[in-house]
């Protein structure tokens, strides 16, 4: 039996393994209520692009890119309230190739957040939103095809799941849909560091989380 390793994918590879389809130009709009962000939260919006700014004078590694920008991002939007719960780190299910019997893909997601008031199976729950990070040095869609991967096996129980790419500075978002072929729709990618960029980051990653 041949095991692939998502981390080694590419996009090429993740549409001919599992059927995705991109699509472009989507708008937040579409599917997010977007609402205003109090002057409270920008204030820490502008601590956490503080303390990020200080590690792009050498290169933020992906777990500094999690831990300095992804995780207070991720608080301040609450998503580390009831019912939604932060999963770091877990392997995935394997995926089984149909179409190249005997071989399956396996790997570790680096986050996702799940709503523990949405059950959808045994011991299987909503999928809310899915996180690949990478170094700040790479370019953020870089993390796609882990993105899609580790999506792809949500799209059994669900009919859709946000992702998003991040190397910290810039965040690629993604609208994941099932269907006869799994599609993925890019949103417009937002900048931390840029004053209204990094408040719309804000008001989508908070519109995610209140479903």
């Amino acid at each position: 039996m041949a095991t692939l390793q998502a981390r080694n994918l590419t996009l090429a590879d993740v549409h001919r393994l599992l059927g995705f389809q991109k699509r472009y130009n989507g708008k937040f709009e579409d599917f997010l209520s977007l609402g205003e962000i109090p002057d409270s939260e920008e204030q820490e919006l502008l601590k956490i692009q503080e303390d990020f700014e200080h590690y792009l004078d050498e290169e933020a590694l992906e777990g500094q890119v999690r831990l300095i920008a992804v995780a207070p991002l991720l608080r301040l939007a609450g998503f580390y309230n009831y019912p939604i719960q932060m999963k770091v780190e877990n392997n995935i299910d394997s995926i089984e190739l149909i179409q190249e019997k005997g071989t399956t893909i396996t790997g570790r997601f680096d986050i996702i957040a799940i709503n523990k008031e949405q059950q959808l199976g045994n011991n299987i729950f909503f999928w809310v939103l899915v996180i690949e990070s990478k170094r700040s040095s790479v370019n953020a869609v870089a993390g796609l095809p882990q993105l899609l991967t580790y999506a792809y096996k949500s799209l059994d129980y669900q009919e859709a799941v946000w992702g998003l790419a991040t190397n910290g500075m810039h965040y690629q978002f993604i609208y994941i849909q099932r269907g006869e072929k799994p599609t993925y729709i890019y949103m417009p990618i937002l900048n931390l560091l840029e004053i209204e960029s990094s408040r719309q980051l804000l008001q989508v990653l908070k519109a995610i989380d209140n479903g």
